[in-house]
């Protein structure tokens, strides 16, 4: 009954993801073109992104502080430098363009998501359902099982409900709140968590990544589960014997007093069980906030305004990260719009293929590289999918090895890039810089070497 449950999720969520991908190709325009795009022309169109870079970098060397500078203030410039350089249009032209890449279907439903992980968040906090957690972990595990226990249970919990952003929304307060407990670094507690909820999302057979990479490249997930496996569990454990060497260094704690009531950590468990059940994230949120209300009400008498004041709060924390989603969205429609995406993927296809292993290299860059520009691993993999397969068929790669290079490469690109949805959703909930995370993300890292290490030993059939 539970694998018939979970197959009939799956094609329900492969058709609407087949659906919604389709409508923003279109609306994007991000089909390879057959047109040959100039060296000059691609430079151009990519250079919005250049300038993003070389803004945010240069002003936080020159004040010396990674942190301060706004990455909307950064967006901002790349987007009006997008626009000077986009040609053939009138102005109110290049500001539609603009505005259709930031209107997009799957870009608002995040900002939806957005909103309801921060009035959940908030509310959760407000009402004292993250110390009640916290307390209850830190009495009943022991304190030298603390981080490399939190990296396994993300990782279980991102696996299950197929979502990194799902389990971000989940588990980050937690992690702020254990890091506090512990006398930690809170930006390492929540990289523990961005690592885990990459390393599940990457293998669940219901993430829109796995359902993007199997169906471009018509290979079945198992197979793709398989070889995916061969390269995400060497990092995983290669990472959870580096937490458990820093936990056992840092030593042990004073566990607090439990002065909250248990009852206070069912908004959680509702959450992640509804998650894990193949619940939408938006009806999985609402539930969440709606349980913290309603304990909030009859068992501790937390007043009706006091609550919304919190949610009101969570949702206002939010607006950085709203804005930068709507920047940087918009951006990709007029990178997209003077033929970047198409520049990347004509030359790397081009010349970078020399065999089986470049073959092997060229998909993993070509994802990467596109994930700069759009910022989303999904839309990547079904952008460089189908050239993908053609080059794995051509040069003999095993189609399950190209759905694997897809899905963990832009993994990979997705964690450390600063503007991705699920660094800043972190940073969000974390009050801290999303570059914060990047010396302690082992997982990300030790990811990337495995990679390449797949790609250089080649594996008898």
């Amino acid at each position: 009954m539970l694998s018939c449950k979970i197959f009939c999720r799956f094609v329900q969520k492969a058709v609407i993801l087949h659906d919604q991908i389709r409508e923003y190709l279109i609306m994007q325009n991000l089909q390879p073109s057959t047109t040959r795009i100039s060296c000059l022309r691609g430079l151009i169109a990519l250079s919005p992104i250049a300038a993003f870079l070389l803004i945010y970098l240069a002003v936080s060397v020159y004040i010396g502080d990674f942190y301060k500078m706004p990455l909307s203030l950064a967006f901002i410039v790349a987007a009006a430098w997008a626009m000077l350089t986009t040609r053939n249009c009138a102005l109110h032209e290049r500001i539609a363009i603009f505005s259709k890449g930031a209107a997009n279907e799957n870009v608002l439903y995040m900002i939806w998501i957005f909103i309801l992980a921060g009035a959940f968040s908030s509310l959760a906090k407000g009402i004292g359902a993250v110390d009640a957690t916290v307390e209850l972990a830190t009495n009943w595990l022991p304190s030298w099982f603390l981080v490399p226990g939190l990296f396994l249970v993300t990782c279980f919990i991102s696996m299950s409900i197929g979502t990194s952003v799902g389990t971000i929304v989940a588990l980050t307060p937690f992690a702020c709140q254990l890091a506090e407990a512990s006398g930690g670094s809170v930006a390492f507690y929540v990289s523990i968590v961005l690592s885990g909820s990459f390393f599940g999302d990457n293998l669940s057979f219901i993430s829109d990544t796995t359902i993007a990479a199997t169906r471009s490249q018509g290979v079945a997930m198992n197979e793709k589960f398989k070889t995916n496996l061969r390269i995400a569990l060497p990092a995983a454990l290669i990472t959870l014997g580096i937490y458990a060497i820093q936990s056992s260094v840092a030593g042990s704690f004073v566990p607090p007093a439990m002065s909250h009531s248990w009852q206070l950590i069912l908004p959680y468990l509702i959450v992640l069980v509804t998650a894990m059940i193949g619940g939408n994230v938006l009806i999985v949120l609402s539930l969440g906030i709606v349980s913290c209300m309603a304990l909030a009400y009859f068992y501790h008498e937390h007043a009706l305004m006091s609550m919304c004041s919190y949610m009101g709060e969570g949702v206002s924390g939010m607006s950085d990260l709203i804005i930068v989603t709507l920047l940087a969205s918009g951006l990709l429609g007029l990178i997209s719009h003077n033929g970047g995406i198409d520049f990347i993927i004509q030359r790397l296809t081009s010349y970078v293929i020399r065999g089986s292993r470049g073959a092997q290299l060229c998909v993993s860059l070509l994802v990467g590289i596109v994930n700069i520009c759009t910022a989303n691993n999904t839309i990547a993999i079904i952008t460089v999918g189908e050239i993908a397969r053609s080059v794995g068929s051509r040069f003999g790669v095993d189609p399950s090895k190209t759905a694997s290079l897809l899905d963990t490469s832009s993994c990979v690109v997705q964690c450390i890039i600063p503007y991705g949805a699920q660094c800043l959703l972190a940073a969000s909930l974390s009050h801290l810089a999303p570059v914060a995370f990047f010396p302690y993300l082992y997982y990300t890292w030790a990811l990337a070497a495995m990679i390449i290490i797949s790609i250089l030993i080649r594996r008898k059939k």
